[in-house]
């Protein structure tokens, strides 16, 4: 029994390293292949900011005073914002900002996904979808770096479908909860999507802060991905149809995270529950682009959805079972045999993770508006963040999660955020 307690162990963790050597090839290529080349002049195209916004008058104001600011002519920019479901005044305040505001009460069909129909619905039959020649997707929470339109322009003239950017955090040195959040952001920005774009492959949006054409939005028929992460969603379909995902390191965008960990739980076992969906009715087609097209980026996606957690998981779970039995029948043995997997499958996905801290905090420093002991602090707290999806992972399972608004509150222009970081670092 402690052989095969061994050999099971040993197959796992061979398993993780082969579902994920590919990313430390991302590594090697984040950190030295120079980026594609884009457009120096390229047409200005005309743009529709759409912002779906539920009860979010204390942040409103500055994402759209940080449109309104961008060094992008004005007149190429139409800002729209979806007031889904308000008890309060965030629809009076988007207009005084200059944003036509939808209003929209549906207490059953609940969520972003919904909100985004509804205004493309209405942007049709008001002007056609075509007026626009593609549409950028924020949270009422965001605020943009000036040049962040101009430069989204500039790689979407290159023909992407669909192009994401570069997320940064207003609230870094909140916490050790919002820096971890922030971290992972980075290292998606600069380690995924970076390396996915300098390899030509495919990238994916993440929840925020992105642009898609109004073709892609007239051939979808508005927006149909209303799942709990309909980001994923989004992304993993147009990635099963061959489509490519551009992403611009150069679009800074500032986003609100959350500060406690019970705010980051609720958040989180929505995404978690909204992976096992987008598996759930997806996976089949991303396993048959690997399998029948051998497509990387359908790997790649899969790899996202799955298996990391549920492998650490299973890990645990098994070696808890030889645990308990070798306290049973009085195996010290098995005892210490289960015990010596279950911290080796710890201690190897904590040095995982902390590298990608590390390799991230150094990459992007001049990115992270925090204080140095903060910085380092946190780092190490990081893999222990991630490690708190694990019982996420079985509650999702079993638990009925529901879309919730996330409440914002801090209120920073990005002058104001880097001032914070030049003054503390």
């Amino acid at each position: 029994m402690v052989k095969f307690i061994e050999l099971y162990n040993f197959a796992l963790l061979i398993l993780f390293a082969t579902c994920y050597l590919y990313q430390a090839v991302y590594v090697v290529v984040g950190l030295f292949q120079k980026e594609r080349k884009r457009p120096e002049n390229p047409k200005q195209h005309r743009f529709a900011v759409l912002i779906s916004a539920r009860n979010e008058r204390a942040v409103i104001g500055g994402l759209l005073d940080s449109i309104r600011a961008q060094h992008y002519p004005a007149e190429l920019v139409d800002m729209y914002v979806i007031a889904d479901n308000c008890t309060d005044d965030t629809a009076e305040i988007a207009e005084a900002h200059g944003a036509r505001v939808f209003r929209r009460f549906n207490q059953v069909k609940v969520g972003k996904g919904y909100a985004l129909d509804y205004a493309f619905g209405l942007i049709a039959k008001e002007k056609g979808l075509r007026y626009y020649d593609g549409y950028m997707i924020f949270d009422a929470d965001n605020v943009l770096d000036r040049n962040y339109i101009a430069e989204m322009n500039k790689t979407f003239s290159m023909g992407y479908p669909v192009v994401t950017s570069y997320r940064n955090s207003k609230n870094y040195d909140s916490s050790w909860v919002s820096a971890s959040y922030a971290l992972w952001f980075l290292r998606e920005s600069r380690f995924l999507n970076g390396a996915r774009m300098k390899l030509g492959t495919s990238c994916a949006i993440s929840g925020t802060g992105f642009l898609v054409s109004s073709e892609t939005i007239e051939k979808d028929g508005g927006w149909r991905y209303s799942l709990l992460t309909e980001d994923i969603e989004f992304s993993t379909d147009h990635i099963i149809r061959g489509d490519k995902i551009g992403y611009c390191s150069t679009a800074v965008l500032y986003d609100e995270q959350p500060v406690t960990l019970q705010a980051s739980w609720n958040q989180r076992m929505r995404w978690t529950k909204g992976f096992y969906q987008v598996f759930w009715n997806y996976g089949k087609g991303l396993i048959n682009g690997c399998v029948k097209h051998h497509s990387f980026q359908c790997y790649d996606m899969l790899m996202t959805l799955a298996p990391g957690n549920l492998l650490t998981l299973a890990s645990l779970i098994l070696n808890t079972f030889f645990m308990i039995l070798g306290a049973a029948t009085s195996q010290s043995i098995m005892i210490a045999a289960a015990c010596d997997g279950m911290v080796g499958c710890l201690i190897n996905v904590y040095i995982s993770l902390l590298f990608f801290g590390v390799i991230t905090l150094i990459t992007e420093r001049k990115q992270i508006h925090c204080p140095l002991h903060k910085r380092i602090l946190y780092l190490f707290a990081f893999p222990v963040f991630i490690f708190t999806y694990i019982p996420m992972t079985v509650a999702a399972l079993v638990k009925d999660v529901t879309w919730k608004p996330v409440s914002h509150t801090i209120i920073r222009s990005v002058d104001q955020i880097c001032e914070q970081g030049s003054k503390k670092a």
